[in-house]
């Protein structure tokens, strides 16, 4: 059931107009805890165990421990700096006190003869065991009777403020669940007050393990309640797009239609999962409420000519289609494939990007405001405010992950505005497959279609581990290959030199290449070069008028030259497993056989040596992106950096799949069968999430 209306004030806040918060107040608001329902679902990072006390002679170094005794001496001591000092004793033994930084408060409590409470972690010194900064405490003070719970905090919050905070908030907000009895008796939940009360003050024989690595019954039951709520979140939105309504825009029929056109006059046959996503698209855009489809396959797999099918069925159907990527040779990658595909056939395509001469901008924006052109292809430039539509019907966006939540929207809403509340169709594409956890939990509102089949004559890339010692046979090697026809990359991750990363950087690379390899036509382009370089540096690259291409990471993506089938990453160790995938996704598209050699340098930490033995082990992009998962997290995936609201607070995509698969089967039955506890827990849990979670 919904919190109450005095649950919803601020623990401790002031009432009455005109009064300001306090800081205490200020300092919860900062960590996002506004009301009580927000304070109780701010838990605990660890617990310490102040609820016994061991001995002085039990102590061991290392161990975190409280005891009790009486102080047989203190005093100030000034070598080698100004410190205090205390020697506390119980019968079992002796420990030494020392404070580096203290108040002249802390000396009075260190009276000799009072008996006192320390706790901290031990330590072995040169005067035997001794605790330095202990929490000290009266010993007439009862023992408290749970764990004392550690709270996640910010500078100027102190433990015992959030302690006294949260305790408020427990006895103000409604704990009363929100599931109906048979919902915990089908998913064998713990109740929510016993768990919640539970995981803020455990009691002592509670294990502190599972506690600590969220494997009790009670965290489990908060994992359930945090995935389900989400699930329940993108079920609505999913319901709510059904009642929008879209321009239905369905395939139209007979061997004249521009989709029959197309087909005839591309220069290669659909693989059948090309024309399976095909057949999923096209039925959604011929429906009357807007499609939000995920189209997803591996580098190379074939998504820009499904892409270029479906704009076709929306421009038949008189509708415009735009389509934006995040980069521009990406971008111009698309807008040159689709010309040489659509333009043919009476297409009229415009190029919108920010390097535009100013005249060549208005153009574009002219064209597709007044709908001259049918198909508009661009970077962000697309969403910029003074871009407008005559009748956008469909949205592509291309490596959608790489846009923020809030870009993925601008583009849709240039299509809503015209029209009322007819909003356009929308299409993301993703060369990053995304993990099975990560589909059914933050894409379970999407309609996803994948192409899990590469195209015929693709070539398997050998990977090879090369340590940077060896960078002369590399070199060596390149020069034989390319001498025998081949075209080759070397991928460097900066441009300049950089005093804190000391890497070889694109530039330095290309003038050291061209000193080693005199008789190689060599070229070079980067994130920095103006565009139009950019583009005949590329362009000359395509028509093999360049051997060897030294590259940053902008030919991540949107490179597509068959020729090239070497490549070499520089420092590897310093890039993401989903980009390494993406740059070596650039050779292997032609005939012959192709290599991406991932030229590292020792020592390699961990994670990075992981992620290269990743790379070595397997070229499949579903494995790729579950391990990058594992390494990263889903943000990356998500394309959520910029909205800086954290994905999951309790539940984790990996270690709790189960507990994922039976919130989103408690979702379709809540919703079928208990309408109203859906809503009691999407008003305890969802509050100020709902619109990040409807992107």
């Amino acid at each position: 059931m919904p919190a109450t209306a005095a649950a919803r004030k601020t623990p401790g806040a002031a009432s009455g107009a005109g009064r300001s918060l306090t800081d205490v107040q200020r300092k919860l608001h900062s960590l996002g805890l506004l009301t009580a329902d927000d304070c109780i679902l701010h838990l605990p990072l660890r617990y310490e165990d102040e609820t016994r006390v061991v001995s002085i002679g039990s102590l061991r170094p290392g161990a975190v421990a409280q005891v009790e005794g009486e102080i047989l001496r203190s005093e100030v001591l000034y070598r080698p700096r100004r410190q205090l000092t205390a020697v506390m004793a119980d019968g079992s033994g002796e420990l030494q006190l020392r404070w580096l930084n203290f108040y002249p408060s802390q000396q009075k409590q260190l009276a000799i003869g009072r008996r006192l409470r320390a706790r901290g972690e031990v330590r072995g010194g040169l005067f035997g065991r001794e605790i330095v900064h202990p929490r000290m405490g009266s010993a007439e003070t009862a023992l408290p009777d749970a764990l004392t719970p550690v709270y996640p905090s910010t500078d100027g919050l102190s433990q015992p403020s959030l302690r006294k905070a949260i305790a408020q908030a427990l006895q103000q907000a409604d704990l009363g669940d929100t599931l109906p009895p048979a919902a915990l008796q089908r998913y064998e939940l713990m109740a929510f007050e016993p768990a919640i009360r539970l995981l803020h003050a455990p009691p002592p024989g509670v294990s502190e393990q599972d506690l600590v690595e969220r494997g009790h019954p009670a965290w489990r039951r908060i994992k359930f309640d945090e995935l389900l709520a989400q699930q329940l979140s993108l079920a609505a939105a999913r319901a709510a797009r059904r009642i929008i309504k879209a321009e239905p825009l369905p395939t139209q029929n007979g061997p004249g239609g521009l989709v029959a056109r197309l087909y005839a006059a591309l220069p290669f046959q659909l693989t059948g999962a090309q024309q399976r996503v095909v057949q999923e698209i096209c039925a959604d855009l011929g429906k009357p409420y807007p499609m939000h489809r995920l189209l997803q396959g591996d580098v190379g797999s074939g998504k820009t000519v499904v892409a270029a099918i479906a704009a076709a069925q929306a421009i038949a159907c008189g509708a415009q289609v735009a389509l934006m990527a995040p980069t521009e040779i990406l971008a111009e990658q698309h807008f040159r494939k689709l010309v040489s595909w659509l333009q043919p056939l009476g297409v009229n395509v415009a190029w919108l990007s920010g390097s535009q001469a100013a005249k060549a901008r208005r153009q574009a924006a002219a064209s597709a405001a007044d709908g001259s052109v049918q198909l508009v292809v661009g970077t962000q430039a697309l969403i910029q405010d003074h871009v407008e539509f005559h009748r956008l019907g469909l949205s592509i966006v291309d490596e959608q992950h790489r846009f923020g939540v809030g870009q993925r929207l601008a583009l849709t809403r240039k299509g809503e505005a015209p029209r009322g509340q007819v909003v356009p169709h929308q299409l993301n594409m993703s060369a990053t497959p995304i993990p099975r956890t990560l589909a059914m939990t933050f894409f379970a509102d999407l309609d996803v279609s994948v192409i899990d089949e590469l195209p015929p004559g693709r070539t398997p890339v050998v990977t090879k581990l090369v340590s940077d010692s060896r960078r002369d046979e590399v070199i060596a090697h390149i020069a034989h290959a390319v001498r025998e026809g081949r075209q080759a990359y070397w991928v460097c991750p900066l441009v300049e030199e950089s005093e804190a990363l000391q890497l070889q950087t694109a530039v330095d690379t290309y003038e050291a290449m061209r000193t080693e390899l005199p008789d190689l036509r060599l070229g070079l382009v980067h994130g920095r070069l103006p565009q139009a370089d950019k583009a005949a540096v590329m362009q000359a690259f395509r028509d093999g008028d360049i051997d060897l291409l030294v590259a940053t990471t902008v030919i991540e993506v949107g490179v597509d030259v068959p020729n090239a089938s070497l490549m070499v990453i520089e420092h590897a160790e310093r890039f993401g497993l989903a980009q390494l995938h993406q740059l070596r996704g650039r050779v292997g598209r032609g005939t012959a056989e192709s290599v991406c050699v991932l030229l590292y340098q020792s020592p390699l930490s961990q994670v990075a040596r992981q992620r290269l033995r990743a790379m070595f082990e397997t070229s499949d992009g579903f494995e790729i992106a579950r391990r990058d998962l594992e390494q990263r997290g889903p943000g990356e995936f998500l394309g959520t950096r910029q909205s800086g609201m954290a994905l999951l607070r309790f539940a984790d995509l990996e270690s709790d799949v189960g507990i994922a698969e039976q919130a989103r089967d408690a979702a379709a039955w809540l919703r079928a069968e208990h309408p109203a506890a859906v809503q009691a827990h999407l008003a305890r849990w969802m509050r100020g999430r709902e619109d990040f979670l409807r992107t």
